[in-house]
């Protein structure tokens, strides 16, 4: 009773959070979750207790109608079943009766409860499924029932945050991997699926015993036994959990049979470490460098079938550029791949050309070719590792040669994604608008040459991390903190799911300060166990897209002879006018601002957005100091597809003292807009508040939301087939046309 007691002061301490009423202590906010269930892995046996009353508490808040309760208490009742050694049958029941009623409810609370009846309807029949599939794939153990993959990349920006975090997260996330071997990451399975089924029947003493005595070969064969057992009762629609259970208790006993006779006594329930994933820590330098990680996770480089080519440092080659940033999504240039390396020598003879004509005529029309070298490509970029990359797992098999042309040929197996790549953010809205750009790279790429996308899922997760004091800045009527401006995303994410926000958004200063703690063993206790074990919550249990419209931008500049340039952006754009330096123009603007103000004359033309959702294009002109381009609403009831532009505009006011100016704020929403220097006098455009994208001498700039490149190519291909028609038809019509950046949350919006 008295544990009991404990366990439901916490759980409704942890409801009274997500109300908005904070623990006394700050330093507990964002740790009540974590402590909850650090407690119960000190003993495992509560698992139970504390799922009794998170049921409890679930039926209690969808009676008082207290639904944002619900995805919260679900994820920890979820994570907590996962971890447990054994749970009785009538409690999973109960848990699974209540989720096939969330699916009356709307999103994401209907998704999220098919979601967790499905696995729950597995987990009943093959008690230890849901641990057993989380530990394979985390740990890329070999297993032909479950051939899944995981992977966390951790990618920082090193001129965003310090040296001191950096190197705090590298060591902390090197040491979670240190204990972590493949043959106890199997021993932890074998042991967990036995516990799992067999209950206070099972004595995890003489297992453990059993399986460290056992050479390797053996652990591993009694872990596939296991893998086979678990998945076949899972897939099986027939299948019963007492057979489960005889069949597991069959190998328990072929397992211990290596013991001798009364080595074995019952000890209770014991508890099973659930590994920490596999995770990578990145700085991000170079602009290709999330592909790069991508395509080498894939497909490694020690297995490519050009080993000498293929083993030398990636740092000694530059990713060539597949499609040229020039391109804008309307007018795309998709290339062809051409085995023609354009050298006279590289020519085919006329024995190897036998459909080629002979005559004279057409061998002096031929093209001249000056000598050359063929461009050694790099290694991620050469066809032969790219298409070494489709022979692996999950991959379409070879094409066999047809002996007859009456056979046809045997259709090929459709790829299987068992690669899963979890991109975790760390930083402000700067590192997201990075994020955007290499997406955006990646979408083109794959646009061109298919590699990725058939076998790989990718998703995205974003952890807060501003380093010093938030700064106050006074923008009109309303205060806003210096970490609010540069987590615009954030603190949308944070407002649309309180769970979020309660876990994730509280590291944004708690990370820093505990990476500039002092070293000492209380430190490594909290740093080793705490961040490490929130970002591999976050990745497990957050699996709810909120997706972010990504904005493209076209920017002309003073110079006719400069070509313009494109760019894509996710939070802001913000363009102000720039100083003139010669001193003539300096002594044109100084006389311009003395009759018109400060500023510069725009020119705006854009596309109001009304809630019949037809084109209204409106233009007017005015003079104004500067604008931003607003892309994260701030209220979370509001459209994800909506630029917010305030333009700061200067009126003249003329009175009895003379001539004065004004600054007044001109709002409007849109979702694209042209603005145009009527004067040629050059503004500057920064990017996602980021100074290292930031364009000088801009004239004009174009603002739409970014197209999907495979968007792009096919309605270029149908269009050559219907030169009058502008409208979607075909395949285009079901592919999606804008292009949107999914960053996870428990729980998506909720509305």
């Amino acid at each position: 009773a008295e544990v009991e007691s404990d366990i439901l002061r916490r759980v409704r301490t942890l409801l009274r959070e997500l109300d908005g009423h904070h623990p006394a202590c700050q330093s507990d906010r964002g740790m009540l979750r974590w402590t909850l269930h650090k407690k119960i892995d000190q003993n495992p046996s509560n698992s139970s207790v504390l799922v009794r009353i998170l049921v409890k508490e679930l039926e209690r808040a969808e009676r008082g109608d207290f639904r944002h309760y619900i995805i919260p208490l679900l994820h920890t009742l979820m994570y907590t079943l996962i971890k447990a050694p054994c749970i009785p049958d009538e409690l999973c029941s109960r848990v699974y009766d209540f989720c096939k009623k969330l699916l009356t409810l709307p999103k994401p609370f209907c998704t999220i409860g098919l979601d967790y009846a499905i696995r729950l309807k597995m987990e009943r029949t093959a008690p230890g499924t849901l641990y057993q599939r989380m530990v394979i794939s985390e740990q890329s153990l070999k297993s032909d029932p479950y051939p899944y993959q995981e992977k966390i990349f951790i990618f920082a920006d090193p001129e965003l945050l310090s040296e001191a975090i950096c190197n705090a997260l590298v060591t902390d996330t090197e040491a979670a991997q240190v204990s972590q071997s493949p043959r106890a990451c199997m021993c932890y399975v074998v042991i967990h699926a036995m516990q799992a089924a067999l209950g206070e029947g099972c004595d995890v003493s003489a297992l453990k015993r059993s399986l460290q005595d056992m050479p390797t070969s053996d652990v591993e064969h009694w872990f596939r036994q296991v893998v086979a057992a678990v998945e076949c009762a899972g897939h099986e629609a027939s299948a019963d959990r007492g057979q489960h259970a005889a069949r597991l208790e069959e190998i328990y006993h072929a397992v211990l049979s290596t013991l001798q006779a009364g080595d074995t006594s019952l000890g209770g329930l014991q508890g099973t470490p659930l590994p920490n994933p596999n995770i990578s820590f990145h700085l991000w330098r170079e602009d290709d460098q999330l592909w790069k990680e991508l395509v080498l996770f894939i497909r490694p480089l020690s297995q490519s079938c050009e080993p000498n080519y293929l083993s030398q440092d990636l740092d000694n080659f530059e990713i060539q550029d597949i499609i040229s940033d020039c391109e804008c999504c309307e007018q795309t240039r998709f290339s062809v791949l051409s085995t023609d390396s354009g050298i006279e020598r590289d020519l085919p003879t006329a024995a190897e050309e036998p459909f080629a004509p002979c005559s004279a005529e057409t061998e002096q029309s031929r093209l001249q070719r000056k000598g050359g070298i063929k461009k050694k490509l790099s290694p991620l970029e050469s066809v032969a590792f790219l298409q070494a990359g489709c022979n692996g797992a999950g991959a379409k098999p070879p094409a066999k040669p047809q002996k007859r042309a009456s056979i046809p040929p045997e259709p090929a197996a459709p790829l299987q994604r068992l690669h899963t790549a979890r991109i975790v953010l760390l930083g402000d809205d700067r590192i997201l608008g990075r994020l955007a750009q290499a997406y955006y790279s990646l979408r083109k790429r794959e646009t061109r040459r298919v590699f990725l996308t058939p076998r790989l899922n990718l998703q995205f997760y974003y952890i807060p991390v501003v380093t010093g004091q938030p700064n106050t800045l006074t923008l009109a009527d309303h205060t806003v903190t210096g970490q609010e401006e540069l987590c615009e995303v954030a603190g949308y994410l944070g407002r649309a799911d309180p769970w979020y926000e309660s876990n994730i958004n509280t590291l944004c200063h708690m990370i820093p300060k505990l990476a500039t703690m002092p070293s000492s063993p209380s430190k490594h206790l909290v740093t080793d166990l705490f961040i490490t074990d929130v970002i591999a919550y976050y990745v497990r249990m957050g699996v709810q897209p909120v997706c972010f419209q990504v904005y493209t931008v076209k920017i002309f500049f003073n110079d006719p002879a400069q070509e313009p340039a494109e760019d894509v952006f996710l939070t802001e754009l913000r363009a102000q006018v720039q100083e003139t330096s010669p001193h003539r123009e300096l002594n044109i603007t100084k006389k311009k601002t003395a009759l018109d103000g400060p500023g510069i004359d725009l020119t705006v033309t854009y596309r109001k957005v009304v809630v019949s959702d037809r084109l209204k294009e409106l233009a007017m002109s005015l003079r104004s100091t500067g604008l931003v381009m607003k892309a994260i609403p701030a209220d979370e009831a509001e459209d994800l597809v909506c630029l917010n532009v305030n333009i700061t505009e200067i009126v003249r006011i003329n009175n009895l003292s003379g001539r004065s100016f004004s600054a007044v704020p001109n709002r409007l929403k849109t979702r694209s807009i042209k603005i145009r220097s009527t004067e040629q006098r050059p503004f500057t455009v920064c990017l996602d508040k980021d100074s290292r994208r930031a364009y000088r001498n801009v004239v004009s700039v174009e603002v739409s939301p970014c197209l999907e490149p495979s968007y792009c190519l096919q309605k270029t291909r149908t269009m050559k087939f219907s030169l009058h028609k502008t409208e979607d038809v075909g395949l285009v019509k079901y592919m999606p046309k804008s292009l949107l950046l999914p960053i996870n949350t428990f729980a998506g919006v909720i509305q």
